[in-house]
């Protein structure tokens, strides 16, 4: 009898202090959290724009040319299907491409992918503040809905998997 009390205790004991902890769950890189600054920006179409616009949302976050090659366009189109993929939490996630230039995007950037901000960040400070392992076009970053830059994913990262954590992060938010 007492050998059905102990073995429990001690089992939980081996396995709290020797067995090698468990794999995260996310799949994008944790980053160190920290707010975006506000930075003076301006739309492809001259306007405006501040970062506060997209407080209150998740922001799928990717940086490059304006001349969007074919790596920048595949970046555009699993942008917009992640946030399709969320169904009816779609609503809660915003798209920003910073363009990191004075390139103009091509027109069929601009009506495949409307709904994304194209907004032009050349120079700004804001740039300098994304952490890149080689290149900020490299990767996409998620914002959460106070602003912060909390994850980054590899060049080429499974959509699959982005899919994922973006769902695991929708439903244990209660902001945004």
């Amino acid at each position: 009898m007492a050998a059905l009390c102990v073995v429990p205790v001690l089992a939980s004991y081996i396995a709290f202090y020797f067995a090698p902890p468990g794999e995260y769950t996310n799949y994008g890189e944790l980053l160190e959290t920290k707010p975006l600054p506000e930075a003076r920006l301006r739309l492809v179409d001259g306007s405006a724009f501040e970062l506060g616009r997209l407080k209150g949302k998740w922001v799928l976050l990717m940086v490059d040319s304006g001349s969007c090659d074919e790596f920048c366009r595949r970046k555009l189109f699993t942008l917009r299907q992640l946030r399709l993929a969320q169904g009816k939490d779609m609503e809660r996630i915003e798209r920003a491409w910073l363009i990191n230039d004075d390139a103009v995007p091509p027109a069929a950037a601009l009506s495949e992918y409307q709904g994304t901000w194209l907004v032009r960040a050349g120079g700004s400070e804001l740039l300098t503040q994304l952490p890149a392992a080689h290149s900020l076009s490299d990767h996409i970053y998620i914002v959460d809905p106070l602003g912060n830059l909390v994850l980054r994913y590899p060049r080429d990262a499974d959509p699959g998997r982005i899919i994922k954590d973006l769902a695991r992060l929708l439903k244990a938010s209660r902001i945004g």
